[in-house]
């Protein structure tokens, strides 16, 4: 049975049709506006990152000469494996800051050209004014996602690999002395690793149940399989098992053995900022897998796994401060906006560099620290449009 509607809401429906008929979603003001502000928004990005590979090289450019005679790399490699590797992530760096200076500098501009007065005259409201800002802060906010978690963790892997063999001279390849949990109640012990060769020697590994030890496995060399198609697949040769049944035991030994060990050689080495070479599916594997494992120690991948969305979404934040602020025309010009816009935008890196620290060194929940500089701006950025005339 089809339920008949009241006259006054299909009434409304029908206007509501037929203003959607009569005015675009985005009509050419929209494409004017979005056209500016990633125009601007772009033009601010490529502007600083040049200036930074020119600072960049200028400060390496006689360890980047030593490494072009001495290991023979190219000129063009230099620039593909380290200075082009090297835009995503600055483009990601700043992309908040230069988001809020494109916002504050083109509406600023809009404004002063008294642009935003003819919008109004003409019955636009703020509301729909704020429609293509919030376009494009999506789309840039998108954007930042997608390079933050597939582009720029292999971008910055090629990179920091490059900049330790050629600039800095540490290649780090061999592990001693590493022990962790792969099971539960399953312990393994690594007296040397060496990540070139995926093979180790010095084996242990020790089974629990109930506290108390079951099994003990020792082993002279240990080799990874990558050309086995399942994952955790490691060849044991030399080895002694001792299983303990009580006050019983019982001894094995064999020169082989292959074995399914929940392990891999990249879990082996943990280096500084590892969390920025993997991308957020790997951050999501690695936090389950560390937790697994009983490991505590995995806020600083939990703090870059929850910043890729902040960061995107701050893009929508600081665009509608930016437009709030700017947005009216004054006697001072631009000016005044854009070093308000300025000292905001210094403020929110500031305070979220502040709030990561809380927590890791002081034990907060490392999604409550990253995103507590969105709940607050996101409050300001209310309070700003709620303010600013209709």
């Amino acid at each position: 049975m089809e339920m008949k509607l009241p006259s006054k809401i299909k009434q409304r429906i029908q206007r509501q049709r037929e203003k959607w008929q009569t005015t675009p979603p985005v009509n050419r003001i929209d494409r004017y506006i979005i056209k500016k502000f990633i125009g601007t928004y772009f033009f601010s990005i490529l502007l600083i990152i040049a200036i930074v590979i020119v600072f960049d090289f200028n400060e390496k450019i006689d360890k980047l000469t030593l490494a072009n005679k001495e290991f023979g790399v190219s000129w063009g490699r230099i620039f593909i494996d380290y200075y082009l590797n090297t835009i995503p992530y600055f483009a990601n760096l700043f992309s908040a800051l230069f988001v809020f200076i494109s916002v504050i500098f083109f509406t600023s501009k809009l404004a002063d050209r008294s642009e935003i007065i003819a919008m109004r005259s003409n019955g636009m409201s703020f509301k729909r004014i704020l429609r293509p800002y919030i376009i494009s802060a999506l789309l840039i906010g998108l954007l930042n996602l997608v390079l933050g978690s597939f582009i720029i963790p292999h971008s910055t892997k090629i990179r920091t690999d490059f900049e330790n063999q050629y600039i800095k001279k540490r290649q780090i390849s061999m592990v001693e002395n590493v022990q962790l949990q792969v099971d539960t109640g399953v312990i393994a012990f690594f007296s040397s690793f060496n990540i070139d060769t995926k093979s180790g020697s010095g084996f242990c590994l020790d089974k629990f149940r109930n506290k108390k030890l079951v099994s003990h496995l020792t082993a002279l060399r240990i080799q990874y399989d990558t050309i086995a198609d399942r994952r955790y697949q490691w060849h044991i040769y030399n080895y002694t098992v001792r299983q303990l049944r009580g006050m019983h035991e019982e001894i094995t030994s064999g020169a082989e053995l292959d074995t399914i060990i929940v392990v891999e050689p990249s879990d082996l080495l943990y280096t500084r900022n590892q969390q920025e070479t993997m991308t957020t599916p790997e951050i999501y594997e690695h936090i389950d897998k560390q937790r697994m494992r009983g490991s505590a120690n995995v806020s600083e991948f939990e703090i870059e796994f929850h910043k890729r969305f902040a960061s995107a979404f701050a893009a929508l934040i600081l665009t509608i401060i930016g437009v709030t602020l700017s947005c009216e025309k004054r006697k001072q010009g631009m000016g005044l906006a854009l070093g308000l816009g300025l000292a905001l935008s210094f403020g929110y890196i500031l305070f979220q560099t502040i709030s990561v620290s809380f927590a890791t060194n002081g034990g907060w929940p490392p999604m409550l620290a990253v995103w507590i500089p969105n709940i607050i701006f996101s409050i300001v950025a209310f309070v700003l449009y709620r303010r600013t005339p209709r």
